[in-house]
């Protein structure tokens, strides 16, 4: 590896840093081009070929971008609370002052400004705009960055303390006393009445219209795909299939259009495996015609469209994906804050269990590993639907319930 360059962070773009962002040019297909000179300033010359090392390894896409992006946050973190570069390996000391610095208590920081992460090194990376939690950090979070913080570590040939009993204790201590409740990805699922509401508000005949709408129905039918799924989706990704009954037990029901998706490695799969959904009906008839229209008949299936209504040769990035569905959202009237991209995920599996179709089948579609992921959604779905919530459900009029009860 090439010898590792010590630099401030407020180091101007200088020659150092322009050849470092030409090495992540490298990565123009993995890491986000509009973070690149970012990165550039953040990242060591070391740093830049372990992650160029890990893509030429055939490191996954998300996976790769994720340990980027840690790496950054983790560098320009560590500069400005220890006034030094990131060390390879951590000391134990170090790991348990990131776990310090952003899983604290809320009510110990109104009474001592001093707990949690010091008030300038908030400051420099809000400056950065590597910090926007305005609370302790999401537990996930804290673990993820670790967890990469451990992968580059192993990568590097090093030994850290990552499996020691001091920080095993530390965040089990820290995440209690943070008493930040899990977030859902997205609020509220985008089960079949949101999705109609959606493509609605993108029922028109220009471009962005008929791009938007093949984007949602394909996103949805195909089991809930992930924004990076869809976005990364390609032409040759996209294979026709023979017409299929609309009734598969009546031989005079009408034949419907159908598609299989190659996927390939996904957030749960590995390189070796080739996993396929199936698209059939009105999805498949909608990303037909965008393709048509748009005139694409190889690369990235969904683009981005400039103001003029000019298709893009460059795909829509999975941040786009995201931006997209919130903005059909408030089209539709709907509040964006409730939605986001992921809701397309946990609304595919909340309406097949709505409509009883089997956990099992409906997992063949959305390709979850976990059966406990996916039960819970229908956990949720059938507690809705049964009778055990609903001992009490009448007003207090006087009137008898369904058993007699006042």
């Amino acid at each position: 590896m090439p010898p590792r360059v010590n630099r401030p962070l407020n180091e101007p773009l200088s020659t150092a840093t322009h050849k470092r962002a030409e090495e992540l040019d490298a990565l123009d297909a993995i890491l986000p081009f509009d973070r690149r000179d970012q990165l550039a300033v953040l990242l060591t010359d070391d740093d830049v070929a372990t992650l160029k090392h890990l893509a030429n390894e055939g490191m996954g896409h998300n996976t790769l971008r994720a340990l980027a992006s840690d790496l950054g946050y983790l560098e320009a973190w560590c500069q400005l609370a220890t006034e030094s570069p990131l060390p390879w390996p951590a000391p134990e000391s170090l790991l348990l002052k990131f776990v310090a610095h952003h899983l604290w208590d809320p009510v110990k920081r109104a009474e001592e400004p001093d707990h949690g992460m010091p008030l300038d090194v908030e400051a420099g990376l809000r400056d950065r705009r590597l910090l926007r939690a305005k609370g302790p950090h999401a537990p996930d979070t804290v673990r993820r960055r670790l967890t990469s913080w451990s992968i580059l570590t192993k990568w590097r040939g090093l030994q850290g303390c990552f499996d020691g009993p001091s920080l095993k204790s530390a965040l089990r201590l820290a995440v209690r006393a943070s008493a930040r409740p899990r977030q859902r990805k997205s609020k509220k699922a985008v089960t079949a009445d949101i999705l109609a509401k959606l493509l609605e508000a993108c029922a028109g005949e220009r471009l962005v219209d008929l791009r938007d709408r093949a984007l949602l129905l394909a996103a949805f039918a195909s089991g809930g795909r992930r924004r990076s799924e869809v976005a990364a989706l390609r032409v040759d990704d996209l294979v026709d299939e023979d017409p299929v009954r609309a009734d598969p037990n009546d031989a005079a029901s009408p034949s419907l259009p159908c598609l299989s998706i190659r996927l390939g490695r996904t957030k749960t799969t590995t390189s070796d495996e080739d996993e396929r959904v199936i698209l059939i009906g009105r999805p498949v008839s909608a990303l037909k015609r965008w393709l048509a229209e748009a005139q694409i008949k190889e690369g990235p299936v969904f683009r981005r469209i400039d103001q003029w209504g000019n298709v893009d040769r460059r795909t829509l990035t999975p941040q786009s994906v995201n931006l997209i569905l919130k903005s059909r959202c408030k089209q539709a009237g709907l509040d964006p804050a409730l939605f986001s991209a992921h809701g397309l995920r946990s609304g595919y599996l909340t309406e097949a269990a709505n409509r009883g179709i089997p956990l099992p089948e409906a997992m063949q579609q959305s390709l979850h590993k976990s059966v406990t992921q996916a039960a819970s959604y229908y956990n949720n779905a059938e507690r809705k639907n049964g009778r055990a919530a609903r001992l009490i459900v009448w007003e207090e009029s006087g009137s008898d319930g369904p058993n007699g009860a006042q």
